[in-house]
Formats: structure tokens, sequence, C-alpha cells
């Protein structure tokens, strides 16, 4: 069995090297290629499951050595792969969400000239992503971790003829390398303080290590996480990043990129047990985040952005119960899952949307959808139920618990954590039922309103395919669309409910991560009653804001924080002004003590030099009587020292 998890990954990524070296010549079956080759790996991840579940719980570990990778002295790098409960977890996501993505872009990447190429770059992101999370040492995690970057870099920028497509590309990977950098000086630091970067060497002697060496650690690998899962500060990234192709956004929110941050955390999870402060950043981000894009989602026109803000809180939720340490990281792993069906199932909705309505993505130019788009009006409304918490629907299970173990920290830490989550709660259900109600609800805003004029580029190639200028006729997507949106949509509903049964999902992640009931000051009953009534206001809210009045076409100006919100909080301006800005002042300053002081030692050195052997120069005139003269002139010096010495 221990074969198979190669398989796992050589199979998306020989699918990504056929796809991009083969040439046009597959181009007429280079989809399928990527998706069996994806669904491939899928396969060989049930049978693992399938072989994990025959084993007792401590020995579900499987462990495969394919060679050393750098094998010196006193240091040791091996490609060898882990597969154990938690990376057993990410495998079936990944590969599952992942191949229903790539079936769906069958047929949303119908018309796009460089089909083949799109299947080759998600090929070669769930490869990335596999070897990230089966990696049994930091520095292989490490190889993964800048895979997913560099292929989140290829997807996100696929129409690189359009420039915003290209700069939120380079913004994607330039942002990432911050966290990146913290990954490396992590990895450093292990070396240098464990002799070893391999997961069973680091985590076992976290106990007798310094406080302060794990603290640092455990910041550089949150900074880490930080990036890839668009957590503050390094989150301006995400939101840009939805001038991809609709079904990358789909990949990147709910199966891959952005949970790479919180695997890192709850599998490093000794290290933050033994460092309190850096699990309590942990938290304090989670919890920033989970208000930041919350707040961010609810000003946004664009259907993508919109949910990208959505992305951005659900991931602030997951990193908030992996910083509550074991009550918490199980529950950061179950939300995980469950937000990788209905988050993907959102954006797959939201791409259907877009193919009926001419790629329009402003949803001030939508409503009353649901008549002409019933599959994707059900589908994205069991997605939109499952993540505002509705009773018995996945979101409602995972989310529920995360709030239960935020109070279970106990002290006022507790209370200002569950608080938190609770508030997040209620604005979750604000913006995403005013997703609902511009989208497929009210009246017809899209007739008479074209949704580019024909000077105006589409906001995605394949449209210029799909559709004219003039305005757009909605229609249900094709089933090969429809399917993926289906499946995910029963994951949304009883995902969470069939975790739950006897506490399963518990069980089967509790001998990796451990788990603790914590001691929380209230019941889960009030937990769940005052999440309800959090709900029933966050809904009630949008209705009476978006339900029961018109939604104009073009957006009013608002209040402040309507458009610091609409403009993500400012997050771009900070960046510039601190980061661009003070960068230039920088770069400007030290331009300046190069030329002055270090250049002015370097040319004031050499033009003093210079100027001496000038000087000296011209006792050198090449004339034998000048020569003559000076021997003279010496020796009369001389004899008249010598005469003058005797004297004395």
């Amino acid at each position: 069995m221990e074969n198979l998890i190669a398989l796992l990954i050589a199979a998306p990524l020989l699918g990504a090297a056929v796809l991009l070296v083969g040439g046009r010549r597959l181009d007429a079956v280079g989809h399928w290629i990527g998706t069996l080759l994806s669904a491939a790996s899928f396969v060989f991840g049930v049978i693992l499951f399938a072989d994990l579940l025959g084993k007792d719980a401590d020995q579900r570990t499987l462990i495969k050595h394919l060679f050393s990778w750098v094998p010196v002295a006193g240091f040791q790098a091996d490609v060898t792969f882990r597969l154990d409960q938690l990376s057993m977890t990410f495998v079936l996501l990944i590969t599952g969400v992942g191949s229903l993505i790539h079936l769906y872009s069958v047929g949303y990447m119908e018309h796009d000239e460089r089909r083949r190429r799109f299947f080759g770059y998600l090929n070669l992101f769930l490869a990335a992503m596999l070897l990230l999370v089966l990696a049994d040492n930091y520095l292989l995690l490490y190889v993964g971790w800048e895979g997913v970057g560099l292929a989140s870099y290829l997807l996100i920028g696929f129409w690189q003829h359009k420039p915003s497509a290209a700069t939120a590309a380079k913004k994607a990977f330039l942002v990432n390398r911050v966290g990146d950098m913290g990954l490396s000086i992590a990895i450093m630091l292990m070396f240098t303080t464990f002799g070893s970067f391999a997961f069973g060497p680091v985590l076992s002697h976290t106990g007798d290590t310094s406080e302060g060496k794990l603290t640092a650690i455990g910041l550089m690998l949150l900074l880490a996480a930080c990036g890839k899962s668009a957590q503050v500060p390094l989150q301006s990234w995400l939101g840009d990043a939805m001038e991809g192709p609709t079904p990358v956004s789909a990949l990147i929110h709910a199966a891959t990129m952005v949970t790479a941050g919180v695997y890192l955390i709850v599998r490093s999870g000794a290290i933050f047990d033994a460092a309190p402060d850096a699990r309590l950043a942990v938290t304090v981000v989670g919890a920033v985040t989970l208000l930041f894009g919350a707040i961010v989602g609810c000003a946004k026109d664009d259907i993508k952005k919109a949910l990208a803000g959505s992305t951005m809180s659900q991931i602030g939720y997951m990193v908030l119960a992996a910083g509550l340490g074991p009550i918490g990281y199980v529950f950061a792993i179950m939300h995980l899952v469950t937000h990788g069906f209905f988050k993907a199932g959102l954006f797959l909705g939201a791409g259907s949307v877009m193919h009926g309505m001419n790629d329009e993505v402003d949803m001030r130019k939508y409503g009353g959808l649901r008549t002409y788009m019933p599959v994707t009006f059900v589908t994205f409304g069991l997605g939109y139920l499952a993540i505002i918490g509705f009773p018995g629907l996945s979101g409602f299970f995972s989310k529920d618990k995360i709030i239960e173990a935020a109070f279970a920290k106990g002290g006022t830490e507790g209370w200002i954590l569950g608080g938190t989550a609770l508030l997040g709660a209620a604005i979750t259900a604000f913006y995403m039922t005013r997703v609902m109600l511009m989208t497929f609800f009210g009246e017809e805003r899209w007739k008479n309103q074209p949704t580019r004029s024909p000077q105006e580029p589409s906001a995605e190639p394949a449209a210029e395919h799909r559709g004219e200028h003039a305005e757009p006729h909605p229609h249900e997507s094709p089933k090969v669309m429809t399917i993926p949106m289906i499946v995910l949509a029963v994951g949304s509903v009883f995902g969470g409910g069939f975790f739950s049964i006897g506490d399963r999902f518990v069980h089967w992640l509790e001998p990796v991560t451990g788990h603790s009931e914590g001691d929380s000051p209230i019941s889960a009953g009030t937990v769940t009653a005052a999440t309800m009534v959090c709900l029933v206001v966050g809904v009630g809210l949008a209705w009476a804001q978006y339900g029961r009045k018109p939604v104009p076409v073009v957006a009013p100006r608002g209040s402040l924080l309507t458009r610091a919100a609409r403009r993500d909080l400012l997050q771009d301006d900070f960046n510039h002004v601190v980061l661009v800005r003070g960068g230039e002042h920088l770069t400007r300053s030290l331009v300046y003590v190069d030329h002055t002081l270090v250049d002015g030692v370097v040319n004031g050195t050499a033009a003093g030099f210079g100027g001496l052997s000038g000087r000296l120069r011209r006792l050198q005139n090449g004339f034998a009587r000048s020569y003559a003269v000076s021997m003279f002139g010496g020796a009369a010096l001389l004899v008249a020292a010598t005469l003058l010495m005797r004297a004395v």
C-alpha cells in the first residue's frame, strides 16, 4: 500500500508534464487527460483510506521513503512521505474536490484556446498541494509550498493579456514570498535547534527546548500561514486573485492554497502547545481576520470578491480554532473540510451565474435568476445555508464547534474569542443573504442593462465566444458543470452531520492532533441558541435592506465604513503608504548613503592616491641632469647631517 502514496502525487504530476510538454496535438483531449489523472489520484486516495480504516487507530501511519535527497555529513534531507489521519483527510479533500473542479472546468473553459495549458496548471497545482500535505519533513513540505505558489501564480495570471490579471498574479506571488521567508527561517531555526527538520525529531523534542526558541519558530510558521491562507496582515492578495478563471477561485479557496496555512499550524501543534505566546498570536490573527474578511464581504458588489471576503473570514475561524490548541485542532480541520464542500459549490455556482450572464460579475446587474437557473439556484442556496450555519447542514456542525471551543478556552480570553466568533457568524449571515437576494431574488435588473459595451473587454475571455455584448439571456449551465455543483451541494448538506455522528471525526483525528474538551463557562445548547439568534439577526438585517427594498443598479455612496470596506478596509492603501512609499524612501536613503558615504570613501581614497602619485610623478621627468642634481643634493644633506652630529 505504501507504493500508492507516491502514485497520489505522480498521477497529477504526470498530467502536468504531458499537457504542458505535449504540444497542440493534445488540444482536443488534454482536458480529459487532466481530469482523468486527477480522478485517478482520488481513487488511489480512497484505496489508501480504506486500508487505514482497516488498521487500529495507533497504526494508521504509513511511511514511504523514496530516496535520500541531500545525504551529506551532518545534514540529511530525505524524500519521504507520511500518510496518517491528518494528511489522509487533506488527500481526499484535495483530490475529490479538485477532480470535481476539473470536470466543471471542461465546460467552463470550453471555448478557451489555451484550455490544455489550463488543465496542465490545474494538475500541477494538485501535485504540489499533495506533496505539501504528504511530506514527512519541513524541507520537503517547503518544496510543495513553493510549488503551490508557482501554480497559483500561473493560474491567477492565466489570462495574462489582461493587465489586471497579470498584476494580481504578481501581487499574490510577492505577498506570498513574505510568508515563505517565515517558513524558510523556521526551518533553519529547527535545524539549528533540533539538528533535524523531520516531523518526528522536531515535534517529539519540543519539551527539551527553551520556550523562547519555540516561540520564534512558531511565529515564523504563523507568518508563513498568514501568507498562504490570506490572514492579516498578508491578506491583500486574495481579492485580486479573483482575476483568474472561476474554477481557479474554487480550487484556491476551497481545497488547496488557502488551507495550507491551517494544515501547517495543526501539523506543528506540538510547537505551538509548548509556546503559549505564539499560540496566542495565532488566535489573535484568526479572530481579527474572521471579522476583517466578513466586513469586506458585506460591501462587495462583485460576486466573486464577496465570496473571497467570505473565504478570508472562514479561514480566520479555522486559524482561531487552531490557535486554541488541543481544544480546537480537530474542529479547525472539520470546518476546513466542510468549507471545502460549500465554498467550492458557491464559487462554481458563481461561475455558473456568470456563464449565463455574459460573465457579468456585478450583482447589482443580476436579480430574479432563480427561475432561469434552477439547478444553480438550489445548489448555491444549499451552500449558502451551510455557510451561515443553518441547523442540520454542514456549517452548523463545524462552525458551532469552533465557537464552543472558543468559549471553552476559559477566562476573559475565552469570552473575547467566543464573542468575536459569534459576531462573525452574524455578519456572515448578513453578507451571504445579501449575495443570495441580489443574485436570485428581486426584480430582473439585467434587463435593458447591457453587461458590456462593445468597446469594453470581457471580464473573462471565454465570454467572447459564449455571449454577445447586448442584453444577457440567462440560462442553466450544461450538465458537465451542474453535476459537480450537485455533488458539492450534497456534501454541504450532509458532510457535517456525518462527521458528527458518534464524534467520528474527532476520533479519526485525535491520534494525530490530540483533543481536549476544555472547560466552557456556558453549555453547548446556550452556544447553539446564541448562534441561531445571530443567524436570524444577520438574515433579517439583509432582508430589510436588500429584500424589501429595490436594489439600485448603481451602488450608492454609502457610509464611511462601507466605502472603506469596498476598498478592502484600505489594506492596499496602507500597504502602499507603509510598504511601497516606505520602501521607496528607504531605497532613496540607501542610495544617498551609498553615493555620499560609501562611494565618497572609495572615490576619495582613489582621488587621494591619484593626486599623490601625480605629484610624485613630477620627480621622475626622465632628464639625467635632474637626477644628478637630486643625487648631489641628497649627498650634500647626508654630509651636512654627519658633520652636524659629530659637532654635537
